[in-house]
């Protein structure tokens, strides 16, 4: 997969804000009826506000426009936890596909979008006294996680399994169980049957919640049995 800037597109989603069309793939990088508010339900919502305490480890598969880590860096300054923020993208995009995103945002979150992307690649930049981000330029499958970092929270925002099969495997949860703290969790917009029963095969405990616009399910899963939520 390439992110040629031919390929993509910039369109309007439900809530009127901005995501990328990939022509190849014929999908988005979010909901068509609602890229901010997706983001909000699936990752901020029902994944980084469920934890406590003023620390957190957070791994993102699938940096993309950028915007879970800009609603994450929001987020850790408004709840003062110190957020170690890590994601990974093999394929990312062209700045001006990036700065037309950026365009459909309003001025706080256009800023944060600009800080996650101007941001240098393979090491940490303390982009607030809240928010360390580092991006990786590669792939799950080939990511070694340093000193055996583990995570506290997982966002898993990869293609659909039927756009992009490999990276909903056993192997790939198994991958992502072990990437866990005992006491984490991942969370996906994903609610198909044989992901669910991969999650499951690989150890996580999972639960369904509900989807966001256009989504009757979502998917969490815990590494050490169901927390209440």
């Amino acid at each position: 997969m390439s992110n040629n800037k031919n390929e993509l597109k910039v369109i309007k989603t439900g809530d009127n804000s901005p995501s990328v069309y990939n022509a190849i793939l014929d999908e988005t990088y979010h909901s068509s009826f609602g890229a901010l508010t997706e983001s909000m339900h699936v990752f901020i919502e029902n994944g980084f506000d469920l934890f406590e305490g003023d620390k957190i480890n957070v791994l993102e598969v699938g940096l993309g426009t950028g915007l879970n880590a800009a609603l994450t860096l929001q987020e850790s300054f408004i709840r003062n936890i110190h957020t170690n923020y890590i994601a990974l993208e093999p394929y990312p995009l062209q700045q001006l596909i990036l700065n037309e995103v950026f365009e459909g945002y309003d001025t706080n979150l256009k800023s944060s979008l600009q800080l996650i992307h101007n941001s240098s690649w393979e090491f940490p930049n303390q982009i607030s006294e809240w928010f360390s981000f580092t991006r990786h330029l590669t792939r799950l499958q080939t990511f070694n996680s340093l000193k055996n970092k583990k995570f506290d929270l997982i966002y898993f925002d990869a293609f659909a399994p039927n756009k992009q099969p490999e990276m909903w495997t056993l192997e790939i949860f198994q991958k992502l169980f072990i990437l866990l703290n005992p006491s984490g969790m991942l969370t996906t917009y994903c609610a198909k049957g044989q992901v669910k029963r991969n999650m499951k095969e690989a150890g996580f405990t999972i639960k369904s919640v509900k989807g966001p616009p256009g989504k009757r399910e979502m998917t969490l899963g815990f590494k050490s049995g169901l927390r209440l939520i």
